[in-house]
């Protein structure tokens, strides 16, 4: 596979948010605003990079009955280094916004799931371009929900006034609840641009077999095969 294909798959076809449903947890309780999505987004492709580079080098060494607690444990160091940084670096707000989820990274299905599906099996640059192109749909698809939640609640895109004239706050958009709705409405729309997509091309859409739980085998820890 062309490396332009393995980096634009992650950005719409198999995007972790909007096609593959992954990571939903962060993906919910962090976009109250753009600004915390895009943070979100940033600090997992950071770990996807380098997570997916590492596995990707150490794959022929790592023996296949200790390959997920290996996984875990070079995702972790990451995790650890991004988390580190953060504290260093970024705004205190954004720090206290994403709290216990910047740990969290470490069992984020995205991040496991692209070591065991991709990296374990191909190249060092092959493995940096998936790691770019997951991290970077995973954070356009936080930033949009983010900043359509954060306007919807106050008339504001990254902490900017864009309706001034906007002063009460519609709070369902702030909590879980409205996360849910806007979500909902952003998966329809891309199931609509997908059907009419095989429209145009004379056929009937149906969703990629590859990506359905029959072919997918991450959950499945204890198949050391």
């Amino acid at each position: 596979m062309k490396l332009w294909d393995v980096f634009k798959r992650g950005i719409w076809k198999e995007n972790p948010v909007l096609v593959l449903l992954l990571g939903m947890c962060p993906t919910l309780a962090v976009t109250s605003s753009m600004k915390n999505g895009i943070g979100m987004g940033l600090a997992t492709t950071f770990v996807l990079i380098g997570s997916n580079s590492v596995i990707s080098l150490l794959k022929s060494i790592i023996p296949k009955k200790v390959r997920i607690p290996c996984y875990i444990v070079v995702i972790a160091t990451f995790v650890t280094l991004v988390e580190f940084l953060m504290k260093a670096y970024a705004p205190q707000e954004l720090n206290k916004a994403l709290g216990l989820f910047i740990p969290l990274i470490v069992v984020n299905c995205i991040v496991l799931g692209r070591a065991e599906a991709f990296a374990s099996k191909d190249n060092l640059i092959s493995s940096l371009v998936d790691g770019i192109g997951m991290g970077l749909g995973f954070t356009f698809a936080l930033a949009a929900l983010g900043g359509t939640r954060e306007f919807l609640a106050a008339g504001t895109l990254y902490e900017i006034k864009i309706i001034t004239s906007w002063n009460t706050e519609f709070l369902l958009m702030k909590f879980a609840p409205g996360a849910f709705i806007v979500l909902g409405f952003f998966l329809a729309i891309m199931n609509k641009l997908e059907m009419r997509k095989a429209i145009r091309e004379g056929r009937i859409y149906t969703p990629p077999a590859d990506l359905n739980c029959s072919q997918c085998r991450i959950c499945k820890m204890n198949d050391i095969d």
